[in-house]
C-alpha cells in the first residue's frame, strides 16, 4: 500500500468511523502505546551495560594512589631459623631470639586508593589507610606525586580528608545520592588492590544497610564488585559516573575478594567529609540517653505491636534529652520525622542531625504515642558512657529473699554484699545473690551481683518491694515484669518472664 502521507490516527480514523467516543478510543490506545514503549525504554537502559570502558576512561584520573610510611618498633638482628611445627626448637629459639633482640625502629609502608572530590586538591581516603603515618604521599594516574596534609580524620566512619598542591586544577569525582541505590543495581569500583594501581572492577549492589559491627554507624553498602586489600578508600560509583560509597572493608578468609565488600554510603560520608573539611573533626548531634533494643518480650509488656524503635534505658543528666522530657521506659519511635526501625539507627539519625536544631520525638510512653521536643546538642566525642554515683545506703537488709517467679535469691545492699559483689559505694536497689540455673532470670542471662533497681517503674528499695511488685503482677495475670537493672553491661531494661501462676 502507498504512503500518502495522511496522519496516522487519521487513517484509523477513516477505516471505523468518525465519531467522538471512538476518537476517545483511539487516544487511549495510542496512549497506552507510548506508555509501554517508555516502560520497554527504562528496563533497557537499566540492562547490564555492553562496556564500562567510556566509563571508567572517564573517571580514572580522579581516583588516586595513596602511600603511606610511618616509623615503627621492631626487632632487629635475623631471623628465627625455620623449625618443625612443635619442635622443642622451635620455643627454644624463640625465646632466644626475643630476650637477645634489640628493638629496631625501622620505616613501614603502606598503600591504598582514594579520589578527589575538589579541583583544588582534596582528596578523600579511609582513616585506616592513613592511620599513625608521618609521611602522606598521592599518587595520580600519570604517576604525578604529590605530598599530601591531613586536613582530618574520622576512626568512627574511618573517613580521612587530605590536602595537596597542585599548579593545575585536578580531575573530581562527583558525589551521588547513595539513598538512590537499590539492591541489583550496577556499580563500579576503581581503587589500587595489591599495590597494582588503577584498577576497574564491576558488580552490583548486594544489599543496603548492613552493619558489620565496626562501629557505631554502621550503614554499609554490600556489593559483589571485587574490592581487595589496596582497595580502601577508593570510591564505589553507580552508572552515572557518581560517587555513591568509599571501599572499605571486605569480608574474607584469605584476605582477598569473595565477592562480598563493603562500602560507605555518601549518604554518610558527605556529612562527615563536610564537618572534616570546615572544622578538622566531627560535630555529631547528642541526645543524651542509653538505649537498648526492644525484644519481643519488652514489647508485649509495653503493649507495643513489633519491636521497631529504641528503649531508653536512663537518661544523662543535664542533656537534650532529659531537658526535652524524655525519660527512661520510653521508647522512641520517630526522630525528626525519620522512623528508628532498630535501636542501632537512633544513634545515626541524632549523629547526623544538626547540632541546635529543635526536632520531634515521638515516644511510646505508658501505652500511648507522645510527642516531646528536643534541642539537639554536640556531642563531646571523649565522652564515655554514663557514670556517677550516689544514692543512701541500704544496711540492715541482709536477709536473703527467694522468689520463684523469677529464679533469684534477693538481699538489700549492705556492706558485706557490697563487698562480695564489689559494689559501687552508694549502689541503689536490691541485688541478685543467687540464680535458679532452670529458672527464668537465667534465661535472660542474670547472674549473681546483678542489681534491680526498678520493678514495672516502680523503685525496687527492698526484696520484701519487689516480692511485692512479682505478686501484684501474677495477681493480675500477666506473663512477664519488667526490670530496670544495673549490670557490668551497664544500665538496661530486662523483661523476665513469670513461671508462677495464679492460684
Amino acid at each position: 500500500m502507498r504512503h500518502t502521507g495522511v496522519p496516522a490516527r487519521s487513517k484509523i480514523m477513516t477505516a471505523i468511523g468518525g465519531d467522538r467516543r471512538t476518537l476517545r478510543i483511539v487516544n487511549f490506545i495510542m496512549f497506552l502505546a507510548a506508555a509501554l514503549m517508555l516502560l520497554a525504554s527504562t528496563a533497557q537502559s537499566r540492562a547490564a551495560p555492553e562496556s564500562f570502558a567510556d566509563l571508567a576512561e572517564k573517571l580514572l584520573p580522579a581516583v588516586v594512589n595513596i602511600s603511606t610510611s610511618s616509623v615503627v618498633k621492631g626487632h632487629g638482628g635475623p631471623n628465627l631459623p625455620q623449625f618443625p611445627q612443635g619442635s622443642p626448637f622451635e620455643d627454644f629459639f624463640r625465646d632466644f631470639f626475643d630476650k637477645n633482640r634489640p628493638d629496631q625502629p625501622r620505616r613501614a609502608t603502606s598503600l591504598g586508593s582514594g579520589f578527589i572530590i575538589d579541583k583544588s586538591g582534596i582528596v578523600v581516603t579511609n582513616n585506616h589507610v592513613i592511620a599513625d603515618a608521618d609521611q602522606i604521599t598521592v599518587v595520580l594516574q600519570d604517576d604525578t606525586k604529590l605530598e599530601a596534609k591531613l586536613i582530618g580524620r574520622d576512626p568512627k566512619t574511618d573517613l580521612a580528608v587530605l590536602k595537596v598542591e597542585s599548579p593545575t586544577d585536578l580531575p573530581v569525582a562527583p558525589f551521588g545520592d547513595s539513598e538512590k541505590l537499590r539492591v541489583g543495581d550496577w556499580v563500579m569500583a576503581i581503587g589500587n588492590p595489591f599495590g597494582l594501581g588503577g584498577t576497574v572492577t564491576a558488580g552490583i549492589v548486594s544489599a543496603r544497610g548492613r552493619d558489620i559491627e565496626s562501629g557505631p554507624y554502621d550503614n554499609f553498602i554490600q556489593t559483589d564488585a571485587s574490592i581487595n586489600r589496596g582497595n580502601s578508600g577508593g570510591p564505589l560509583f553507580n552508572m552515572a559516573g557518581e560517587v555513591v560509597g568509599i571501599n572499605t572493608a571486605i569480608f574474607s578468609q584469605t584476605g582477598g575478594s569473595v565477592g562480598i565488600g563493603f562500602s560507605v554510603p555518601t549518604s554518610t560520608a558527605k556529612g562527615v567529609i563536610d564537618q572534616l573539611r570546615k572544622y578538622g573533626r566531627t560535630r555529631r548531634g547528642w541526645l543524651g540517653v542509653r538505649i537498648q533494643q526492644v525484644t519481643g518480650q519488652i514489647a508485649e509488656n509495653l503493649g507495643l505491636d513489633d519491636t521497631s524503635g529504641a528503649l531508653v534505658a536512663s537518661v544523662s543528666e543535664g542533656s537534650p534529652a532529659e531537658k526535652g522530657n524524655i525519660q527512661a521506659r520510653d521508647v522512641i519511635l520517630n526522630f525528626d520525622g525519620k522512623k528508628v526501625d532498630e535501636m542501632k539507627s537512633l544513634p545515626r539519625i541524632v549523629a547526623e542531625t544538626e547540632i541546635g536544631k529543635a526536632v520531634d520525638v515521638d515516644v511510646w510512653r505508658d501505652g500511648k504515642k507522645v510527642t516531646t521536643q528536643v534541642t539537639v546538642g554536640e556531642l563531646n566525642e571523649e565522652v564515655a558512657t554514663l557514670g556517677g554515683e550516689g544514692g543512701s545506703e541500704n544496711d540492715g537488709l541482709k536477709k536473703e529473699l527467694e522468689i520463684p517467679a523469677l529464679g533469684v535469691k534477693l538481699s538489700g545492699i549492705s556492706g558485706d554484699t557490697r563487698k562480695m559483689f564489689k559494689l559501687k559505694s552508694g549502689q541503689k536497689g536490691v541485688v541478685i545473690t543467687s540464680v535458679d540455673p532452670n529458672g527464668a532470670a537465667a534465661e535472660q542471662q542474670i547472674k549473681p551481683g546483678d542489681v534491680i533497681l526498678e520493678v514495672d517503674q516502680s523503685e525496687a528499695q527492698s526484696p520484701d518491694e519487689v516480692e511485692k511488685r512479682i505478686k501484684a503482677a501474677i495477681e493480675k495475670g500477666r506473663k512477664s515484669v519488667l526490670l530496670l537493672m544495673e549490670r557490668q553491661s551497664g544500665i538496661g531494661f530486662v523483661a523476665i518472664r513469670i513461671t508462677e501462676k495464679k492460684k
